[in-house]
């Protein structure tokens, strides 16, 4: 196995060094000096020209000393959060390549060979999965092994399109150049998510490889907390797929909302002995209202995140930029409101028209729901049309994009 790893190329070697090995760290006496010397003894033995470098994160028991001891080279990172110690190390790192991960004795370093041939292959992410290596018992508390990482998996492979077992494996590797282009931003554990999902938007070679996790051996409990980090987790994946977000509940909610709307807006219908009426049809202006509102907000945010280039621009994208200017989304939100002003000014001129006396509701109301309606959907419409300009010339209008 060993001769298979050294024959395979090296596209890494043009660089003063081929791999960073980053480990993390915040409090870890027990264990830093350990997971120190499997890496190095892997890079040893293994004829790898690289370096051990540890990012502490503000530890009071030692560790950054244990860890110069052991011949780690230490950075200190001033902000916590495991993504802003992680960044610091990347962006400090002197590697092409960079392998991370935890300094708690809960992975062997010294078995790194898989990450390295797979980088050395071409592969920009390398994800481990602990699912397909092995959980140790009492590694991972089962919660977490049959909910919480297979359930964010599970939405991670659908909201992404991947097929990664494990999006959060503390121990992957990649391509420094590549990871620092995808500005990775959050400085919590959900950096993890974070990783995986921006590089699937930004269409790089991720690969995986099985990973054994162990139980960690500091002797106290872990900084991961499981309903808030397992909830940031959840949120990233949420606010960074728009599709699932927005799009999809929008377009669900327009379309019941709309079928509902036309079925009950001239007369009352009987679903499964239920009456449904005037009462049911403002429900469905609502749902048109709201599904409408998350559909433009979909189509916003995936704008916005291209032009701030976290990911690439989709087709859908571009036939809509191509009819959908300020001016066409004023144009429609104006048609909209108008029509809906009209319809009302004839209520009003039919009410007056008979004394301004008592109406019958059942009657008016099927007239007055869908004009109201039309009013609020032209006038979030034009102001949407109005936000994606004000965002536009702002954006262009930054320092940073003014030369582009």
């Amino acid at each position: 196995m060993r001769s298979d790893f050294q024959s395979m190329p090296t596209p890494c070697d043009g660089e003063e060094l081929e791999l960073t090995i980053l480990m993390p760290c915040l409090n870890e006496a027990r264990t830093v000096q350990a997971c120190i010397s499997a890496a190095r003894g892997f890079l040893a033995s293994h004829g790898v020209k690289g370096e051990v470098l540890v990012a502490d994160n503000g530890s009071t028991d030692g560790s950054d000393r244990l860890a110069a001891a052991a011949g780690a080279r230490v950075i200190r990172v001033d902000r916590r959060g495991y993504g802003a110690a992680l960044m610091a190390g990347v962006h400090a790192a002197r590697g092409r390549c960079i392998i991370m991960g935890d300094a708690d004795e809960s992975y062997d370093f010294s078995t790194l060979a898989a990450f390295v041939a797979r980088l050395r292959s071409g592969a920009e992410l390398v994800m481990g999965n602990r699912f397909k290596g092995g959980i140790e018992p009492g590694a991972m508390p089962a919660l977490h092994r049959h909910l919480g990482n297979p359930v964010l998996s599970f939405i991670g492979r659908r909201f992404f399109r991947i097929a990664i077992g494990d999006f959060h494996c503390g121990l992957r590797g990649f391509s420094r150049e590549s990871i620092l282009r995808l500005s990775l931003a959050t400085e919590g554990m959900e950096f993890a998510s974070e990783m995986v999902a921006k590089a699937a938007l930004a269409g790089l070679r991720i690969e995986e490889v099985p990973t054994v996790l162990r139980p960690d051996g500091r002797g106290r409990p872990p900084h991961l907390r499981t309903w808030r980090d397992g909830w940031r987790h959840l949120r990233f994946l949420l606010l960074f797929c728009p599709r699932w977000l927005f799009l999809y509940p929008g377009v669900a909610l327009f379309l019941v909302g709309a079928m509902g709307f036309l079925a009950l807006q001239s007369k009352s219908v009987v679903v499964a002995s239920i009456g449904l009426d005037i009462h049911s049809l403002l429900y469905m202006a609502g749902a048109v209202i709201v599904g409408l509102q998350l559909v433009q907000l979909a189509v916003l945010t995936k704008w916005i995140g291209v032009m701030a280039g976290v990911v690439p621009k989709p087709r859908w994208l571009e036939r809509v930029e191509r009819f959908g200017s300020i001016e066409m989304g004023l144009l429609v939100g104006a048609a909209l409101l108008v029509a809906g002003c009209g319809w009302s000014v004839s209520l009003v001129d039919a009410w007056s028209s008979s004394g301004f006396g008592n109406l019958d509701p059942r009657s008016v109301m099927r007239h007055a729901i869908p004009a109201v309606t039309l009013v609020v959907l032209g006038t979030q419409t034009a102001a949407g049309a109005l936000f994606a300009g004000a965002v536009a010339l702002t954006w262009r209008s930054s320092p940073s994009h003014s030369k582009a």
